[in-house]
């Protein structure tokens, strides 16, 4: 997309203009949405306004950061500068590049988007070349990225706010109505495979041997990998310490770019704590009481009296302690798929098939109209030419690892949930502009001062707000 071309809106030229350093420099969290009333004893206030939704164009623009913006480059040594010996230059899961980082460009964090409307899961669209970034692209894509999985809010039942579901005072102006809420969860499924192969990549006497820290250290399946002196038994790394991999910090990124850019629109902006996570996805432990929710797929592992001393569940009717999530399905298409059981047969099915998304005949680096997209000239063609992959002992390696966790653990991961959830969403809402006059100084930015004139005005593009007016 071309920003050169985001014209014929107030509102989106005022965005593109606006500086990136004074919005980062003046950004505030703005928790109190229209309509919002705040009981807090002498500055207790109450709004005479109803609530107004963000209309479809404001959350179109929040809903293009959480999309694809365009290719990655991969800029990477193809050879150890010290002896010229290969180093392994095709890491990544994706090339289609978001607004914020994510480690071996594995982009596993989905979005859902939740509103008066519904909720709604986001898409991955790709990028959308040569086609203006305007009022109705904008609108257009987000029509196309969102897939509705509830006719209704996301929220647990009226009277049951407190805690573990809600944090704190949270409950009170957390996902109400008129707001629109942005919730990341991760799958780190797939890149926690691929993270071990990139780790099995080092060169001789540098690659670890993978410990189970829940199972008295022992080697994680890769005993025949020390005796024939792949691994080097002097470097020792247990499981615990990979954690999840860091690719959860892509959603962390990605929640901060919507927050500046929602106030850059003048928007109210919040990153905070989310209904509890596990109540939210479904987990069995809390259906009963608060219902399906977002009706995520959970694996629960059988129990196994080793499980009394690897993860300190005394009985079987605590296993369900250990179950987390492996997928969302909705109308009969797999909106999210971890890459383990069930979802597939085995986890050598799994690594293989993620092994097959990089290098099969429909992966990323058998596509040479992609790398054409990437490079000049010929150099994609000599990228893929040129560049190293995997050491088949690599993958063996990984798959040996990835059995031994399934098989020991019930699960995989065993040490990380397959979908994580970072436990923090973005409330994006049009502010109650009187109670920040009212109580405070510097409470809002020319942006916020402007956003109903340049957003719901009549001029240029703009209209009034069908819910200003009421």
């Amino acid at each position: 997309m071309s920003l050169d071309h985001m014209v014929g809106h107030e509102g989106l030229e005022a965005l593109l203009s606006q500086s990136v350093l004074e919005t980062i420099w003046r950004r505030r969290t703005h928790r109190v949405s229209r309509g919002a009333s705040v009981p807090a004893g002498s500055m207790s206030y109450r709004s005479p306004h109803r609530p107004m939704p963000l209309e479809e164009l404001e959350e179109a623009v929040l809903i293009a950061l959480t999309g694809c913006s365009g290719l990655t480059m991969p800029d990477r040594l193809f050879e150890d500068p010290r002896d010229g010996a290969p180093i392994m230059a095709k890491p990544n899961l994706a090339m289609a590049g978001r607004t914020a980082g994510s480690p071996d460009n594995a982009q596993g964090t989905h979005f859902f988007m939740i509103n008066d409307t519904g909720t709604y899961y986001l898409r991955k669209l790709p990028p959308a070349p040569d086609r203006p970034f305007d009022a109705a692209t904008l609108i257009d894509r987000a029509r196309q990225a969102r897939v509705r999985v509830l006719d209704h809010r996301l929220d647990v039942a009226e009277g049951k706010r407190d805690f573990p579901a809600y944090l704190d005072s949270n409950r009170f102006l957390s996902n109400i109505p008129g707001t629109t809420v942005f919730l990341p969860v991760v799958d780190l499924s797939h890149q926690y495979i691929n993270a071990l192969m990139y780790l099995l990549t080092q060169p001789d006497g540098a690659r670890p041997v993978i410990l189970d820290d829940r199972n008295f250290y022992r080697p994680a399946g890769v005993r025949k990998w020390v005796r024939n002196g792949f691994l080097n038994a002097d470097i020792k790394l247990p499981l615990g310490a990979l954690g999840p991999m860091r690719t959860q910090i892509e959603a962390d990124l990605l929640l901060q770019n919507m927050m500046l850019v929602a106030d850059a629109m003048g928007l109210g902006a919040w990153i905070h704590a989310t209904i509890n996570p596990l109540i939210a996805l479904g987990d069995p432990k809390f259906s009963r009481a608060y219902g399906r929710m977002l009706g995520f797929d959970f694996v629960t592992p059988r129990f196994r009296p080793a499980d009394i001393l690897r993860w300190q569940i005394p009985l079987p009717k605590y296993a369900s302690a250990r179950s987390h999530p492996v997928g969302l399905r909705a109308g009969g298409e797999h909106l999210i798929k971890a890459a383990c059981p069930p979802n597939y047969p085995s986890m050598q099915k799994a690594v293989d098939a993620v092994v097959a998304g990089k290098f099969g005949p429909n992966g990323i680096y058998t596509d040479r109209d992609l790398f054409a997209r990437i490079y000049k000239g010929d150099y994609g063609q000599r990228y893929l030419t040129e560049a190293s992959a995997y050491d088949q002992r690599v993958i063996d390696c990984a798959r040996d690892i990835c059995t031994y966790i399934h098989d020991t653990h019930g699960r995989f991961p065993a040490h990380a949930d397959a979908i994580h959830v970072p436990g923090i969403w973005l409330q994006t809402h049009h502010i109650e502009p009187e109670y920040y006059e009212r109580f405070f100084v510097n409470g809002t930015t020319d942006a916020h001062a402007r956003h109903s004139a340049r957003w719901h005005g009549a001029g240029d593009g703009g209209r009034r707000s069908s819910r200003e007016e009421r």
